[in-house]
C-alpha cells in the first residue's frame, strides 16, 4: 500500500462528537486485524469502556483526513497507550507514526503498551518506532496472550 503524504491529514483533540465514528473505526479495525472474532458483539462492552474508562482519563487524539476519522490514540497520564487504531485503508501510510509521535510528545519520559502476541504487524510497528518488548503477559478480558512493550528516550 503506497504511503500516506502526511500533509492530507490533521491531528486533533477527541471531541464528544467522534464517539460514534471512533467505535466504529475500533469495531471495522479489529475485525479486519481478526476475522474469527464477532466485534459486533463487543460494541456495547466497548462503548461502556470507552465512556467511563478511557475518555475521562486519556488523552485521545484523532487523525483525520478529508474530515473522516482516519485513526486514534489513547495514552493516559501515566503513559499507558490504551488504543492506536487506524484505518486499515492508511496501514503502512504515515498515520499511525504521527500518532506515536503525538504519543510521544504527550507522555516524553515513557510509553507503556500491551499488544497481542499473534500481531506480528503491529508489534514490527511499535519495534520501528523504539518500542522493546519487557515482558509477555495475558490479557484478561480476552484471554490472549500478550506482549508487554515500552518506549523511553
Amino acid at each position: 500500500m503506497p504511503k500516506q503524504d502526511t500533509k492530507t491529514f490533521k491531528l486533533r483533540p477527541y471531541a464528544q462528537a467522534d464517539e460514534d465514528a471512533t467505535i466504529a473505526l475500533w469495531q471495522a479495525t479489529w475485525q479486519q486485524t481478526y476475522p474469527a472474532i464477532d466485534f459486533a458483539a463487543r460494541v456495547p462492552w466497548w462503548r461502556e469502556r470507552w465512556r467511563n474508562e478511557l475518555v475521562p482519563n486519556a488523552e485521545i487524539i484523532i487523525a483525520e483526513q478529508s474530515g473522516k476519522l482516519a485513526g486514534f490514540i489513547t495514552i493516559d497520564a501515566d503513559g499507558y497507550l490504551d488504543q492506536l487504531v487506524v484505518d486499515p485503508a492508511h496501514w503502512g501510510g504515515d498515520i499511525a507514526t504521527a500518532l506515536i509521535s503525538e504519543a510521544k510528545r504527550l507522555s516524553p519520559a515513557v510509553i507503556t503498551l500491551l499488544v497481542n502476541a499473534d500481531n506480528m504487524r503491529a508489534i514490527r510497528f511499535y519495534a520501528r518506532n523504539g518500542f522493546v518488548h519487557t515482558g509477555d503477559d495475558v490479557n484478561p478480558t480476552s484471554g490472549r496472550l500478550v506482549k508487554r512493550m515500552e518506549w523511553k528516550p
